[in-house]
């Protein structure tokens, strides 16, 4: 962060002075888990429905916090900042826009905002990414890429950790840049219209990337097309073209292509379609399920081979390619650059081999219909017998019991040998029934634990075990029993 005085913060929050000079030098970072507080740093107190930050003022303080960023007053210099009623702060989402805990959110995204500004005023270079799917996967690639080398293209990067994509996650990543940061890559995600818009306020992107409109939060949105507006906020944020705005559209995707209508910057389309600006051709999966293809881009082109596994992340390859180039380095350098790349957020196709030869491909941390038939085509190219794990796909609303059908049915077609399905009632019944008529040797499972125990007394060496479902199911306990030969309770 930029050096600030507690007067700054409340100046820039439209907090008042509490048991402080405003001299208090910021000189540390942005906190809000007192355990992570640094000399000089300050500790934002946010209060919640079970743990309220203010009970752990006196825990900042004693690690050097030199200020506090409050609801109410405490026993420590402070900026006291007021609670927001309704929407009166446009940072706020609408879903949570009441209350001191708004409040204290809303000063940290309008101190966000103030350093963003201060920064980018610098030479910092903003980029944004949302989607229905593979945002993480992607900020993670376009964080690689552009960290590389001193060579004046690229340089010092900040991402934020794992998916910290929402009015808190996002507001304390951007705390992270400092002087010296030449890219801030964040995470946009959305539980409603309006979402997007707020976090572009907190940290105006430069460069926004739209993967795709999926499937994923149908049961929030209602439908598609309400999802396709929202994630369309990003790129009604971006500048325009001839400030430098640039709209990273996916190609293959026609509610996002359309986008293009949606923005005043200039559109770069990425995919497999022959007008996309940086595509893929001659796609090819190895038996680990790794990528290789050519990059075709204005540029030039050339061959590419991933070192991520999953089909889909051809798709985020494409938009992290079109990103570091639009951010000036060149080509040899992003496909050598992709090549290296390594999973950098937890449980998203993590391939661990055994020393007895089973394979774990771990993507537990989310799924929707459309990453689970991602997953399922990576699994069908690795060889050896091929296992899935599955679970529930939330947040599909009214869609949940069709969607697990066709799941079902598609575990069928790519030639699953055995599948164990982890609920035991509810949508996932309808994916075991439906893949048990395909001809799938399917069972059905009450838990984590349950799932465990079966696959653990089955799996042979050189057998793929795929284990994937929404973060709600826990399944990252069932490949850790695998991984590490140890119960998933």
């Amino acid at each position: 962060m930029i050096e600030l005085t507690l007067a700054d913060v409340a100046r820039v929050t439209g907090g008042r002075l509490h048991r402080a000079s405003g001299d208090e030098r910021i000189t540390g970072s942005v906190e809000f888990d007192s355990r992570a507080v640094t000399p000089g740093g300050l500790f934002v107190a946010l209060p919640g429905e079970r743990v309220d930050g203010h009970d752990f003022v006196d825990a900042a303080t004693a690690a050097g916090a030199a200020g506090v960023l409050a609801a109410r007053e405490v026993d420590a210099p402070a900026v006291i900042v007021p609670p927001v009623s309704g929407i009166s702060s446009s940072y706020v989402l609408a879903a949570d826009a009441d209350g001191a805990g708004a409040g204290v959110l809303a000063a940290l995204a309008a101190l966000a905002r103030h350093v963003v500004d201060t920064l980018v005023a610098g030479g910092l270079s903003v980029v944004g990414i949302t989607g229905s799917s593979g945002k993480t996967s992607t900020k993670d690639l376009t964080a690689h890429l552009l960290e590389a080398g001193p060579d004046g293209k690229g340089g010092p990067t900040v991402a934020p950790p794992g998916s910290f994509n929402n009015e808190l996650g996002h507001p304390w990543t951007a705390l992270r840049a400092t002087p010296g940061t030449r890219h801030l890559v964040l995470e946009l995600s959305a539980r409603g219209p309006g979402h997007v818009a707020a976090l572009c306020r907190v940290a105006p992107p430069r460069i926004g990337v739209v993967l795709n409109v999926g499937s994923a939060h149908l049961g929030e949105f209602g439908s598609r097309e309400a999802i396709a507006q929202a994630k369309g906020e990003l790129v009604e944020a971006l500048p325009a073209a001839q400030d430098g705005g640039v709209a990273v559209l996916g190609a293959d995707d026609p509610v996002v292509a359309a986008m293009t209508q949606r923005t005043a910057a200039r559109v770069v389309h990425t995919g497999r379609a022959p007008a996309a600006t940086v595509r893929a051709v001659d796609e090819r999966l190895d038996d680990a399920g790794r990528a290789t293809f050519r990059l075709v881009t204005p540029a030039g082109e050339t061959p590419v081979t991933l070192g991520l596994h999953g089909a889909h992340h051809v798709d985020n390859a494409l938009a992290a390619a079109a990103v570091a180039l639009e951010s000036g380095l060149d080509l040899d350098t992003v496909a050598a650059r992709l090549a290296t790349a390594a999973p950098r957020s937890r449980w998203r196709m993590e391939l661990t081999e055994r020393p007895d030869g089973v394979r774990v491909l771990n993507d537990a941390y989310n799924a929707n219909p459309e990453s689970m038939r991602a997953a399922l085509a990576t699994l069908a190219a690795m060889g050896g017998r091929h296992t899935a794990v599955l679970g529930v796909m939330a947040e599909l609303g009214d869609d949940a019991p069709q969607a697990h059908t066709e799941l079902g049915r598609e575990v069928a077609r790519t030639g699953v040998q055995r599948l164990v399905v982890v609920g035991g009632d509810g949508p996932v019944a309808a994916l075991h029934e439906a893949a048990t008529a395909g001809g799938v040797d399917s069972h059905l499972v009450p838990d984590a634990a349950a799932a465990a125990d079966m696959i653990s007394a089955g799996v042979a060496p050189g057998d793929v075990v795929l284990v994937k479902a929404s973060r709600s199911a826990g399944l990252e306990r069932v490949a850790d029993a695998l991984v590490n030969g140890r119960g998933a309770r």
